[in-house]
């Protein structure tokens, strides 16, 4: 039961579309322009800087709501690490699926990078690796091939090792039977970005992909 309930919180602050909310305040609906995704990485090509950085806060920010509200709900329990990560599954599917917009939202990576924050505090300070380290992951790929869908899919990959080492290493304080359930969601997550991406898979073994800093491209 309590895994539903944080999959439930977690859908409902997913469902708070930036991306949508900052193109309406431009008087233009991100869904049609670009890549008909409602994301970040859309919001920056066809909106510009600003408002993709906003769009990638506010995803960030409504995986951190999801997450204090589990914390301090679960503050008894003895697997919060896995009740937390449910509501960030929550958050993806909310973020991917919103049920009001036709479920076509976007690809979970800002909300991705919710969970590399809130997962960093399990066991300060050498949890915080996580966030460098991550993004690390996401840069680097970026900065040699200039494909955004590349690092974004490399550093929710490497975001699942690192989730599992530190499980491994007894940071998140459960039950091995709940750090595998952990492993198991986390996965579970990963592949849907995956699968998220699958167009953009398609883009790139066709040479066809957009590179970052490149003309945007209607959809």
């Amino acid at each position: 039961m309590e895994r539903l309930i944080c999959l439930a919180i977690g859908y409902v602050c997913g469902l708070f579309q930036t991306g949508y909310i900052v193109g309406e305040m431009s008087h233009v609906d991100i869904r049609k322009k670009g890549s008909g995704n409602a994301g970040t990485t859309n919001a920056l090509r066809v909106l510009g800087w600003k408002a993709g950085l906003l769009t990638f806060a506010g995803d960030v920010l409504k995986c951190v709501a999801a997450f204090l509200i589990v914390f301090f709900l679960y503050r008894g329990s003895g697997m919060r690490p896995l009740l937390a990560l449910y509501a960030g599954a929550g958050v993806t599917l909310g973020h991917n699926y919103p049920f009001y917009m036709n479920f076509k939202g976007g690809k979970g990576i800002a909300v991705m990078a919710g969970l590399v924050v809130v997962n960093s505090f399990w066991h300060l300070p050498a949890s915080l690796l996580l966030i460098p380290v991550t993004l690390a992951a996401f840069l680097i790929p970026v900065i040699v091939t200039r494909y955004i869908s590349v690092g974004s899919l490399a550093a929710y990959t490497v975001f699942l090792l690192e989730m599992i080492l530190i499980g491994n290493l007894g940071w998140f304080q459960m039950a091995d039977i709940r750090c595998i359930e952990l492993y198991a969601v986390l996965f579970l997550m990963t592949a849907l970005a995956w699968y998220r991406h699958r167009e953009n898979l398609k883009r790139l073994a066709a040479g066809s992909e957009n590179k970052f800093g490149s003309k945007k491209k209607e959809k």
